[in-house]
């Protein structure tokens, strides 16, 4: 018994020639410690709820989070990056990697960190600062988990390698998400937006819509449901050199009449509003300006 006891308590290993005992029994757990998330999207978010469920404390810094929606979501706000790194016994980032967050994990954020403090970085690796990361590892002992790397090679190529770096953290590949049920989720998905766009027009998940329409007036027109009367209305704009910024036809119910709001780049003449007020099949003409 007593040998399986010293089996149990401690291994010994060779480095150099020499034994050295490895003691177990170290880790800290996670049930009350806190977890800083950087980034508070839909992985951010996940991994909130999954933090909770391990009971752990969540404080979350993100660019468009406010105390209400931290309140809200049951998590709490830091209002820097540097106060979420101190107050935090692990940080997991889950930003997207945009010249404002290059290296936002820097020297300044990894000194506000406590020491033996956790990093993990599953998003992007621009985001990390990798020469302030291997000082901090060295300088406070950081446990660094990197699943992407700065500087890693684009698709196909294999040159790269960060020895120094995988020394010093646990490194994994970036295919977490290469599994049987994600590439049937991933087709599941496409079937959907396509069938969508097909049946609506409208693409789903589409990341760069314009803000705000650049258009200064809006011409709403009521008008029966007819062949040629939309033609007629934007031949009398193209007459002026208007752009349509943006366009929504409302058919009513029985198909017999519509209206049609269209956003516009400047105003029309009063000639051509009145154009379109003399036409039979137009029933009414508005024009505003757009505030």
């Amino acid at each position: 018994m007593a040998a399986d006891r010293r089996i149990v308590d401690a291994t010994v290993s060779m480095r150099n020639g020499a034994w050295q005992k490895k003691e177990f029994g170290k880790a800290r757990g996670l049930a009350g410690r806190t977890l800083g998330i950087l980034g508070f999207g839909a992985i951010g978010r996940a991994m909130a709820q999954r933090a909770a469920g391990l009971k752990m404390e969540v404080v979350v810094w993100s660019r468009s989070l406010t105390p209400e929606i931290a309140e809200e979501y049951g998590v709490g706000f830091a209002d820097s990056p540097e106060a979420l790194a101190s107050a935090s016994d692990a940080v997991s980032i889950h930003l997207a990697s945009t010249p404002e967050t290059k290296h936002l994990v820097g020297k300044t954020f990894l000194d506000a960190m406590e020491p033996g403090a956790t990093l993990v970085n599953a998003s992007r690796g621009p985001l990390v600062d990798t020469v302030a990361l291997r000082a901090a590892i060295a300088e406070k002992g950081l446990r660094v988990g990197l699943d992407v790397f700065e500087g890693e090679p684009a698709g196909g190529e294999t040159k790269w390698a960060d020895k120094e770096l995988a020394l010093l953290a646990t490194c994994t590949p970036h295919i977490g998400a290469s599994t049987d049920q994600a590439a049937e989720a991933v087709a599941d998905e496409v079937v959907r937006i396509v069938k969508l766009f097909i049946e609506t027009g409208h693409p789903a998940g589409t990341v760069n819509l314009c803000d705000r329409s650049p258009a200064t007036f809006r011409l709403v027109v009521w008008h029966l449901n007819r062949v040629g009367v939309l033609a007629f209305i934007l031949g009398g704009l193209r007459t002026e050199g208007i752009n349509v910024e943006e366009m929504e036809n409302t058919i009513f119910e029985g198909a017999k009449a519509a209206c049609c709001s269209m956003l516009l780049d400047q105003t029309p003449s009063d000639q051509l509003v009145e154009s379109f007020r003399g036409n039979v099949s137009i029933l009414h003409v508005m024009l505003n300006t757009c505030e």
